[in-house]
């Protein structure tokens, strides 16, 4: 149940970055940036970190040990801008940002998503 709340979350997560990446693309086409180098970095940086969310959520359900630290990893970035989120002024972003990266965490360490995470194939956890 943990791993499939996770990686739902994770999903949720990549869709929210594509759909920051198409505003972020609109934008780019419809007004000029200070930086045309930097803002496309930006758009391929906020692509690959899609793709990226994708390829964790896909491989967490699938059970694969790695999967737990990257998630984690994501989570204490979100983390990392809601918090000044929260404290700016924007309340509901903040929260939109912080409880799933909250839950994602907890769920992280529970224990059946540990065992799912590490189990072999022979039944025998790894270490």
């Amino acid at each position: 149940m943990g791993v499939t709340i996770i990686a739902a979350i994770l999903l949720c997560e990549a869709a929210a970055l594509l759909a920051v990446a198409g505003w972020f693309a609109f934008g780019l086409m419809t007004s000029t940036p200070t930086s045309l180098g930097g803002a496309i970095f930006m758009l391929v940086l906020l692509l690959l970190f899609t793709g990226w969310l994708l390829v964790v959520a896909h491989f967490l359900f699938r059970g694969y040990r790695w999967t737990r630290s990257a998630a984690l990893v994501f989570q204490f970035f979100v983390i990392v801008v809601a918090i000044p989120t929260l404290t700016g002024g924007v309340l509901w972003v903040g929260l939109l940002l912080l409880v799933p990266a909250v839950v994602v965490v907890h769920q992280l360490f529970t224990r059946p998503v540990v065992a799912f995470t590490t189990a072999t194939s022979d039944g025998t956890p790894t270490l």
